[in-house]
């Protein structure tokens, strides 16, 4: 089995920005809940994901409404369910 290398991923506790970010064609390669209180998303990093990101925290990140949902409700399930 390979490991994570962290460099090669980009982690974050935001479950609308995985979200978004899924609306984009990115996928959570795992979901990391060592940390009781808190689960942390890894989605892997490419040339765009910086600028997509920066977009979503300025307000400019435009998704499909149904999209977003459907993918808000799989990553919870993610979160609960493994």
């Amino acid at each position: 089995m390979q490991r994570l290398q962290e460099k090669d991923y980009f982690k974050t506790s935001d479950i609308a920005l995985c979200a978004a970010l899924c609306c984009y064609g990115y996928q959570v390669e795992a979901v990391d809940k060592q940390n009781v209180s808190k689960a942390f998303f890894l989605i892997c990093r490419d040339e765009q994901l910086d600028g997509l990101i920066q977009q979503y925290f300025i307000h400019q990140l435009k998704v499909e409404p149904l999209g977003f949902f459907n993918f808000l409700k799989e990553i919870k399930t993610r979160i609960y369910n493994i």
